[in-house]
């Protein structure tokens, strides 16, 4: 496993970490959001293009073979990084078309009107958007997980919500705006215990590339995450399923690569994954993906984890100090995404303010207007670490803040 030292120098990886923005040393924390790619997956995409690209599963010819051999390579890597089955892994554009996948897929042959699901108040609107469509369709009940005081799922509510007609739960593994670790394995447990035969899908866009995930121990049904906060490009999303599951679900989207047979009368489609692959696949996006995860391998997600652990307790430790601060999420159990308000500026003003500083931060709701209502605020200031953020960018983050304290205050 590589030392702790190689996160430290991993920001050489980074072009675009030694570049400027507004005259100033960029200091990027946004990787909530998005993050930025290392040149390794830069090279991985580019030797492509220059010199082996063909379409793949269909050429004869060498150069078509091989990146066919490279591209389901990937899906092999994908499996392993998450502890998988390789034919349980299906590519798709982003996070939020994998859950519209289950939704139009899974949601369309197993449930019927009346039929209950269960999702959480910090889901992002990719987890609630796709089940009210399927609801305005099939006319399934849709239920929420409060939170408790401390910021987190109020679980003993959460048990008094499952029914007999309980279905699907759908939960966030760790929120996007506030970065709250849910508990994730005692959710499962319980619906578990409840009714075996409740799905749960789990939303791990954050957590993939903040702890290690291990779907079988964790017993997820579903587990989608998108490959641009990997450390990977955008374009490209993961859909885990158990395949007993995938066996039992229709074609999201018709068209070639997803069929046996084409007839009038009549088509046969292929087995999962590829029954759910229809068309030219990002091909690009992911031999990316897997020289992301090749990078994430070789430095340790164990590593990264104690490193973005240490410089999360720091970041806390000097926001609260700010006055007239106002964190959101429950400091006990959350990852480096510092979320917060202050009380003598908008979070629109900040980020402006934090821009010109060379800073580029997030505010607003975050993809989440529902949670943001539950704090009675319209929106946050967040500043979210990836593993190639140091001491030195959060203490530009609070200098800036002190600023904007000067400023407005």
């Amino acid at each position: 496993m590589a030392p702790k030292s190689s996160i430290i120098n991993v920001r050489k990886s980074f072009p675009i970490l030694q570049t400027t923005m507004n005259g100033k040393p960029l200091v990027y924390l946004d990787n909530a959001s998005s993050a930025q790619k290392p040149q390794i997956v830069i090279n991985a995409m580019s030797a492509v293009m220059e010199q082996g690209y063909s379409n793949v599963h269909r050429g004869l010819y060498t150069i078509s073979q091989d990146l066919t051999r490279n591209f389901e390579a990937v899906r092999n890597k994908i499996a392993h990084f998450i502890s998988a089955n390789e034919n349980e892994i299906i590519f798709t554009r982003n996070a939020t078309e994998a859950i519209n996948l289950i939704a139009q897929s899974w949601g369309r042959a197993h449930l019927q009107e009346g039929d209950e699901i269960i999702l959480s108040a910090m889901e992002h609107h990719a987890n609630i958007v796709p089940w009210q469509i399927l609801r305005d369709q099939i006319g399934i009940i849709i239920k929420v997980i409060p939170l408790n005081g401390q910021g987190g799922l109020d679980l003993d509510a959460y048990e008094k919500l499952l029914t007999n007609k309980t279905k699907l739960i759908g939960c966030v593994h760790i929120s996007n705006a506030i970065g709250a670790v849910n508990n994730i394995n005692k959710i499962i447990e319980l619906a578990r215990q409840f009714n075996p035969k409740i799905k749960v899908l789990i939303d791990g866009s954050q957590s993939i590339v903040h702890t290690p995930v291990n779907v079988k121990t964790m017993d997820a049904d579903f587990f989608i995450f998108t490959g641009h906060k990997l450390y990977g490009p955008t374009g490209i999303g993961v859909l885990y399923g158990k395949y007993d599951i995938l066996e039992s679900m229709p074609p999201y989207q018709g068209g070639g690569d997803m069929i046996e047979r084409v007839q009038w009368d009549k088509t046969t489609y292929k087995n999962p994954p590829f029954r759910f692959e229809a068309g030219t696949p990002a091909i690009l996006e992911v031999i990316g993906l897997g020289a992301a995860v090749d990078f994430l391998v070789d430095i340790g997600m164990n590593n990264i984890v104690q490193y973005e652990a240490d410089l999360s307790i720091y970041a806390h430790s000097l926001i609260k100090e700010i006055q007239g601060i106002t964190l959101y999420g429950d400091p006990q159990n959350k990852i480096g995404i510092l979320s917060f308000t202050m009380d003598c500026a908008h979070s629109s003003d900040i980020a402006m303010v934090l821009d010109q500083m060379g800073i580029a931060v997030r505010s607003g709701h975050h993809c989440c207007m529902p949670l943001m209502e539950s704090f009675g605020v319209d929106g946050t200031v967040r500043a979210s670490i990836g593993l190639y953020n140091n001491k030195d960018d959060i203490d530009r983050l609070i200098e800036a803040l002190q600023k904007v304290r000067d400023l407005f205050a």
